[in-house]
């Protein structure tokens, strides 16, 4: 009967761990890690026939986690946006390779890439080989520069 603190915890843990999973890890795993350190403890605290040192490991591996490893992981669960493909060179300049003109096409050359060009606007002034344009939108696979 000495045990039950042991069981408790145990259980305890093992509920966190459940209602992590139906949260969908709303929590960031907070819960299912702490549950762990609950079950661990618990488990510790069986296996040496003592409530107080249950106790004790269970709160030292709760601290060492909310400590040292709960940013760290933090860290890699959060999500980083970054610009790739198309979206990388909206609003990087390109040079105009071919002219450009309203309802005539040309191409620019962005960095090692030829993409076809056209005007942002129709009113825009036509653009010759060797201008700077800057790009603005892509359209499909036209690019979209003033």
């Amino acid at each position: 009967m000495q045990n039950w603190p042991n069981w408790t915890l145990i259980i305890l843990g093992v509920v966190c761990v459940i209602a992590e999973v139906l949260l969908g890890a709303v929590t960031g795993f907070d819960l299912a890690l702490i549950g762990a350190s609950l079950i661990v403890g618990g488990a510790i605290g069986l296996a040496m026939g003592s409530t107080k040192i249950g106790l004790l490991a269970t709160g030292a591996l709760a601290l060492i986690y909310l400590l040292f490893f709960r940013r760290w992981l933090r860290s890699k669960l959060t999500p980083t946006t970054q610009a790739t493909n198309v979206d990388a060179i909206i609003g990087k300049t390109a040079v105009v390779t071919v002219h450009i003109a309203s309802h005539a096409p040309g191409q620019v050359k962005v960095g090692d890439e030829i993409w076809r060009a056209e005007l942002l606007r129709e009113g825009d002034a036509a653009r010759e080989p060797g201008e700077k344009v800057t790009i603005d939108s892509v359209d499909g696979v036209t690019l979209k520069v003033r």
